[in-house]
């Protein structure tokens, strides 16, 4: 009795629980509709039209444009660009190109030994010949140069973007002040896609290379801040105060406690860093990076899929290399025991070898007769799905028919509906969203950042381009879902997609073009694909790990109480794994935005496709309001499907 009693009186108090948090989001919803009964009617008196109303827009292009033009004409007599500015271009400029002199001075064979060596030292023999193969596989496709070209660029940003990252972690994690002013910031930074970066910095330093490395170093460094930030403020408690008992100051308490127990966060650090500072350098090309970013962007700039391939082959098998070194790195961490400094100078003397071999015979450049073209054959087979696949299938249609299928009836009518709503009603939708999963301060800014958008003029881009957004997201979300619950119910699959989610996850966005442009051609239905793709491993990851932390307990409980696999889903696993499920949809909605916005490249149109338009033409007064108008989307986006610490409690 005393057992059904208590059973009883913990099922009262779920059920009384679960009903206050509905009537707490009913009285939400209540206060809206009164809020809204009051201003709607004022709103619709003076501004009747569903589009954003004129009279609220504010044209920039006229400011912008001067503003552009004063940069311009004073960029090489003004004292802010010829003392700082102008340092800044020139120091980025001479240490790529040192860089890319000494990659050219060792060759290909002691560039290729000096990457195996270092694989070999830090993640094994192994990775130490995948790394070897990958570098020649550039050579035989006839891109080392440009392959150098990005690696080069790549040292510098990735050496700025750690020294800034770690300077503004170091002063967040020993300071809460700084901690707290940085932390909005750093959020900000890491919703945007990365497109918002480029025309700011175009702004001052102009096309090329100075322009492509600051926009690189300013995407990059927020994860190296964040994390170092994060493994200074949870240094172990315990350590500390022994460290302070025996009487060191913060300066050795820095250096001898808090830095070495943070070293897990900052090599993960370190390899988001350099993830993210390659997926940038490749999307940099748009603004004369070069090397195999400008190559990918000329070939799909032609349709020329071969070609894009082929410098998209050396792009994945960087960002892999780099993605499992640096990874092995963090998990040996402090494992190896040996006489590291020996082996490390043996390595050395052994790559210094192989390239001074190469010196001396004269072999530095890539041989010409041991290049392999595959851009011929690959528009061959490109050409045959075209012909073949491309439309008249029988029965199941075409790619080109499945993507104008899809358009006409999704990405049609949700754009044309987002578009025929009052504006003021999309306000509402965003801040009864906003503040049913956070709180009115994240409902304010989410409204605030969606009625930016219509103050810059450009309302219906901006819509078109939400409405490719959530067309991707439904997509994404059902397919990872579907397959975040299959890996999480069998061990067999999550192995079998492990290796899969690894390398989607390690591509740079620009990569995701390729092969949609291949199937599908161009068009906002293959931008869309490409953002899917993209975002889905993501989504997977998340979703199956949410699913496989939920507390063991629980799902025995409910086996003991005979409930079959699909009611352990329903009733125990999916809700306990709530917050994953949350910060899976949150980093699918981010993750697709970015890409969608560089959709503009093949057909995406909206607001991707005017900030291409700006940096190609020189309109940049065009391509800054696309870009300030993206960074409000992208917040709003944020803000609708992030939910606060406190609602996540509740919720759980």
């Amino acid at each position: 009795m005393t057992t059904v009693t208590a059973t009883v009186g913990h099922s009262g108090v779920s059920a009384l629980l679960k009903n206050l948090r509905g009537h707490r989001a009913a009285g939400k919803l209540l206060l809206l509709a009164v809020v809204a009964a009051v201003i709607v009617p004022v709103l619709d008196s003076h501004w009747a039209s569903g589009t954003w109303p004129g009279a609220l827009t504010v044209n920039l292009s006229a400011p912008l444009g001067r503003a552009s033009e004063w940069i311009i004409d004073n960029r090489d007599s003004h004292p802010l660009f010829l003392y700082f500015f102008g340092y800044v271009s020139s120091a980025v400029v001479l240490s790529v190109r040192a860089v890319y002199v000494v990659l050219l001075a060792a060759g290909w064979a002691g560039v290729t030994a000096v990457a195996a060596l270092v694989a070999w030292r830090t993640a094994g023999v192994r990775l130490a010949l995948g790394t070897a193969a990958a570098f020649l596989a550039c050579g035989l496709l006839g891109m080392w140069v440009p392959t150098m070209q990005t690696l080069a660029l790549m040292v510098v940003a990735v050496l700025a973007s750690v020294l800034l990252g770690a300077l503004l972690g170091l002063a967040a994690g020993l300071s809460d002040r700084t901690f707290r002013a940085l932390r909005p910031v750093l959020d900000t930074m890491q919703v945007l896609p990365a497109f918002a970066y480029l025309l700011p910095v175009v702004l001052v330093f102009g096309i090329g290379v100075p322009a492509a490395v600051l926009a690189t170093v300013v995407y990059a460094a927020p994860p190296m801040a964040r994390l170092t930030a994060l493994g200074l403020r949870d240094a172990d408690a315990g350590v500390m105060e022994a460290v302070t008992s025996l009487g060191a100051t913060a300066r050795q308490r820095l250096l001898t406690a808090r830095l070495p127990l943070a070293r897990k966060e900052l090599l993960l650090g370190l390899n988001q860093t350099i993830m993210m500072a390659l997926s940038m350098a490749v999307i940099a090309s748009v603004i004369g990076a070069g090397g195999l970013g400008d190559r990918v962007y000329q070939a799909l700039a032609s349709v020329d899929v071969g070609a894009a391939l082929a410098a998209g082959i050396p792009i994945v098998l960087l960002a892999v290399v780099l993605d499992r070194v640096t990874g092995a790195a963090g998990e040996r961490l402090g494992s190896d025991s040996g006489p590291t400094a020996v082996r490390w100078a043996y390595a050395a003397v052994a790559a210094l070898a192989v390239a001074l071999a190469g010196h001396l015979t004269g072999r530095l450049d890539w041989p010409a007769s041991w290049t392999l073209s595959i851009a011929e054959p690959v528009n061959r087979v490109v050409d045959w799905m075209t012909n073949h696949l491309y439309s008249g299938v029988p029965y199941i249609g075409g790619t080109a028919d499945w993507a104008g299928h899809f358009t006409t009836w999704v990405l049609d009518p949700v754009r044309d509906g987002l578009q025929w709503l009052p504006w003021w009603s999309v306000l509402l939708i965003v801040a009864a969203l906003a503040w049913l999963i956070g709180t009115w301060r994240t409902a304010l800014t989410a409204v605030l950042a969606m009625a930016a958008i219509g103050v810059l003029g450009v309302w219906k881009p901006s819509l078109d381009t939400l409405s490719q957004v959530l067309a991707a997201v439904a997509v994404t979300l059902v397919l990872g879902f579907a397959t975040g619950i299959a890996a999480a119910r069998s061990e067999r699959v999550e192995r079998l997609l492990r290796p899969v989610l690894d390398v989607f996850q390690t591509m740079p966005q620009f990569v995701y073009l390729i092969p949609v442009v291949a199937l599908f051609g161009v068009g906002r239905a293959p931008a869309v694909a490409a953002a899917v793709v993209y975002a889905l491993p993501a989504v997977v990851r998340i979703t199956t790990q949410g699913l496989r932390a939920v507390d063991p307990a629980a799902l025995e409980s409910a086996r003991s109480l005979g409930a079959t696999g699909a009611q352990q889903l329903r009733q125990v696993q999916l809700p306990l794994a709530r917050q994953s499920l949350l910060l899976a949809v949150n980093q699918g909605v981010v993750l697709v935005l970015a890409v969608v916005i560089i959709g503009g490249l093949v057909g995406g149109g909206a607001l991707g496709y005017d900030v291409v338009f700006g940096l190609a033409q020189g309109d940049l007064a065009t391509g800054l309001v696309a870009g300030a108008a993206i960074v409000c989307l992208g917040l709003m986006l944020d803000r609708v499907t992030q939910p606060t610490a406190r609602t996540t409690n509740k919720g759980a």
